[in-house]
């Protein structure tokens, strides 16, 4: 596990070697026990190294035998062993045992198509001397982050953000568009990111740079609901519940025994929810000593969390548990920090208390494994189900639709049943999707916004459509999983583990997305996934085979962080400040009348505004600590950075 960086001029350039040494400390926290770098003419790139295999030989950049192609990579090919013996098997000569080096000589070997034969999470450059040409790639599904600029003097990539900011030439302004995408879905979606100019690459997809410019990008894998489609079409399952359970639980279990390849400590996230639970039991079965487990719960009288349900999960499966609980102060104190790993905003108060797990869990792992993607495979969302009433509800002329939809606004409280409303009064499938689960949906939007942003009024139906004709599945609840996988699920919840775990220089691995294991959940029938109200069936059911009956039975719950509590209690102040009236109408962004109607009404209780007034707090926090500050205050920031991780590597020692 690593960051990388580099940048590739259109010709050689003397100060590519110091801009690079900048970039490689903004990302040290990713990689804080080596570093490694190539300055080869045009292109200066290097790598900052966490190591998990081969932890004597598995230096970058690495080498094919002729010394034509060198390779920067972040993340883990988990089948590197097998990929290892065909390589030797072929003729190659590799002198290591790394994941890294198999790279290099799958591409000497196939070219592009070296991504193809990966299994694994994967940001991937790779510099050929002879043509003087960058291969940059990213894994299918989007596990590991890799942005990208193009500027007037080149090509500029790297494992986060704030690392390609650390170049002179790049420009710190905000992408309007990706701000209102931000409004509407909590996240800015790829390949968009807050910063105009900066891009995320896409998963599944490699681009081609020569002479510092990019001159062929393209998708090279794309999930295909196509073995569903036939299932569905003959109206049932092609096979029974119990053979579909025990494919399964044998995909899980090879999933699961493929990321637990390691050379240092490793543990689990365990919240006590079915995904991480069904992860923990089944490294418990492969494992001959206890699984450490880490989980966070919440400090305060009255506050309900979810440590129970984990605290049983282990108890059952002997596990070596830690807990850690969270205060309104640690929301507080923490904000800053983790929005400065995450680069760009998010509203989501739950990163704090990842960000605090993932503190926890390096005190004693090097490495953990998650439950991330359950829900994005197998509908475990409220609004998979809710989306079958679609149906029904598009028959309902469009004048009672409008009303509909303007009376719920109306009604106090509700949050939920409000936004099930708004959506299911939409009649166009793309819009609809993007208005389950939204921030500011798209009728209130144009209240909110003010100024230059005024003209991007419009929701993100447009966004969902692009990926939506891309989807083979004409069943609803697959094609709202299809895209939930392509956006929410890339550019929120991996985004979110990331770089949050990446902070304290934790590997986290997610076994729920291995690729095999995504398009073996992409060709169940629907009522595998959904059937009735019962949501995630077949993994509920390989569930009932490894886990105590309250943990498959209860309502799910997620990590309800209090911020709705807090912020009309303690956070208060804090809100008040970053949302004040002379703040807001300063920025020019926002209504600041609107802002401070829904702080009235979110304080007073009328309505739970939390999701909305965390996200504008988060984006003000932003401008501040990336927007604002001059070029050399953000590279001082990357040196107190620096300083904080050396002094959290000396706690751990």
């Amino acid at each position: 596990m690593c960051g990388i960086a580099g940048i590739f001029t259109k010709q050689t350039d003397s100060e590519s070697a110091e801009v690079l040494d900048w970039m490689l400390r903004a990302i040290e926290h990713r990689g804080p026990d080596e570093e490694g770098r190539l300055v080869d003419g045009p292109l200066a790139m290097g790598m900052r190294r966490l190591s998990i295999i081969d932890l004597a030989d598995g230096s970058q950049p690495i080498f094919d035998e002729s010394g034509r192609y060198a390779v920067i990579f972040n993340g883990e090919i988990y089948n590197y062993r097998e990929l290892r013996q065909q390589l030797l098997a072929s003729g190659h000569q590799l002198r290591t045992h790394s994941d890294t080096e198999t790279i290099v000589h799958l591409f000497e070997e196939y070219g592009f198509a070296c991504v193809d034969h990966l299994r694994g999470m994967f940001g991937i450059a790779i510099w050929d001397r002879q043509q003087q040409e960058l291969f940059i790639a990213r894994d299918r599904i989007g596990i590991k982050p890799l942005y990208y600029s193009a500027i007037e003097q080149g090509f500029i990539f790297a494992s986060e953000i704030k690392s390609i900011l650390m170049h002179p030439a790049i420009k710190r302004e905000v992408d309007l568009q990706a701000l209102s995408h931000y409004l509407s879905l909590k996240y800015v979606p790829a390949p968009r990111t807050m910063f105009a100019g900066i891009h995320s690459l896409e998963p599944g997809h490699w681009l081609r740079i020569r002479d510092g410019q990019v001159i062929q990008k393209k998708r090279y894998w794309d999930v295909s609901f196509a073995k569903a489609e036939e299932a569905n079409r003959k109206g049932q399952a092609l096979k029974s519940d119990s053979d579909y359970a025990d494919e399964l639980l044998a995909e899980l279990q090879q999933s699961v025994n493929l990321h637990l390849r390691s050379d240092v400590p490793f543990g689990a996230f365990l919240s006590g929810g079915l995904d991480s639970s069904t992860i923990v039991a089944l490294m418990a079965q492969q494992l001959s000593s206890p699984v450490k487990t880490f989980s966070v719960g919440f400090d305060g009288e009255g506050l309900q969390d979810e440590l129970p349900y984990a605290n049983q999960v282990a108890e059952a499966f002997g596990c070596e548990h830690h807990v850690l609980k969270i205060g309104v102060r640690d929301f507080q104190e923490l904000a800053d920090t983790v929005l400065w790993h995450l680069d760009q905003p998010l509203a989501d108060q739950a990163t704090i208390a990842t960000y605090m797990v993932a503190k926890l869990a390096r005190q004693h792992v090097k490495m953990v494994l998650t439950g991330e993607g359950g829900d994005e495979l197998f509908a475990g969302y409220a609004r998979y189900g809710g989306e079958r009433y679609s149906k029904y509800t598009n028959w309902i002329p469009g004048p009672l639709r409008h009303v509909t939809r303007l009376a719920s606004d109306r009604l106090p409280g509700l949050r939920r049943a409000k936004i099930g409303i708004n959506a299911l009064m939409i009649s166009d499938e793309a819009t609809r999707f993007a208005n389950w689960f939204p921030m500011f949906k798209d009728d209130l939007k144009p209240a909110l916004l003010n100024g230059p942003l005024s003209k991007y009024q419009a929701g993100c139906g447009p966004l969902f459509a692009e990926h939506l004709a891309n989807c083979d599945a004409t069943d609803a609840v697959d094609r709202m999983l299809y895209v939930d996988g392509k956006l929410y699920l890339v550019d929120h919840l991996l985004l979110r583990g990331d770089k949050l775990t990446m902070a304290n220089s934790l590997e986290a691995r997610v076994p729920l997305l291995d690729h095999k294991l995504v398009e073996f959940a992409a060709g169940l029938p629907a009522r595998m996934k959904l059937r009735g109200k019962q949501r995630k069936f077949l993994l509920k059911a390989v569930g009932r085979r490894l886990l105590p009956s309250q943990i498959i039975d209860r309502k799910k719950q997620g990590f309800p962080i209090p911020i709705d509590h807090w912020l009309r209690g303690e956070v208060a102040p804090m809100m008040r400040e970053l949302l004040s009236e002379d703040v807001v109408r300063r920025r020019g962004y926002f209504n600041p009348h609107y802002v401070d109607r829904l702080i009235k009404q979110h304080v007073s209780g009328y309505a739970d505004h939390a999701t909305e007034l965390w996200g504008l707090m988060s984006f003000e926090m932003w401008l501040r600590s990336f927007i604002d500050p001059s070029f050399s205050s953000l590279r001082q920031r990357v040196v107190a950075s620096r300083n904080a991780i050396a002094n959290q590597r000396l706690a751990i020692v």
